[in-house]
């Protein structure tokens, strides 16, 4: 018979991947303090790839330096932001976004084999893209501050859960690091399918 945990985690793969194939963004043209906190948690791509910045820091990087992957994430994010707010806009983004997802996926399966500066540079790349797509979806409003502190402070709060999970699944059996990591790069191509 299977665990109650194993289930729960069954489940919620399943979840994860069902709705994947639903468009990640909806809120777009929203403007405000309130929707650029509550943007980063509508579109599930961005909200796995937030969370799992975190989950891979802890999983990947010494305990002393385990906020590097979030920081990285949020400088980049705020660049990205920045960009599309000035009219340049990235190709790809949403395949991007989607394809982020994927590579986060393979990162948690890597952990340390993964070296810090390349899961860096990866993390920098993906929020670059996650910026972007944020602030083309996001109206900055008459005070840009406001609504890329909104979007930083929820994208912050999604890293900090990820910090969580990643420090509970180090407790945890190594299969389900692995089963976390699968299910998020599957979660990741099922999106990436629906918007090729």
């Amino acid at each position: 018979m299977l665990k109650p945990q194993t289930l729960r985690l069954g489940a919620a793969t399943l979840v994860a991947l069902a709705a994947g194939a639903a468009h990640a963004h909806p809120g777009h043209g929203a403007s405000g303090f309130a929707d650029a906190l509550a943007h980063p948690f509508l579109g599930l791509d961005h909200l796995l790839a937030m969370v799992a910045v975190g989950a891979w820091s802890v999983a990947a990087l010494p305990s002393g330096r385990r906020l590097a992957g979030p920081a990285a994430f949020l400088l980049m994010l705020l660049v990205g932001m920045a960009w599309a707010w000035a009219g340049f806009v990235l190709p790809g983004v949403e395949a991007g976004v989607a394809l982020s997802v994927v590579l986060f996926g393979a990162m948690l399966l890597a952990g340390r084999r993964l070296a810090a500066a390349p899961g860096l540079l990866f993390i920098a790349v993906a929020a670059l893209l996650h910026g972007s797509a944020h602030g083309n979806e996001l109206i900055p409003g008459p005070v840009m501050l406001v609504t890329a502190t909104g979007v930083l402070l929820g994208s912050s709060v999604l890293h900090l859960l990820g910090l969580m999970i990643g420090a509970r699944l180090q407790t945890l059996p190594a299969w389900t690091s692995k089963l976390a990591a699968l299910a998020l790069g599957s979660s990741g191509l099922v999106m990436l399918a629906a918007r090729l």
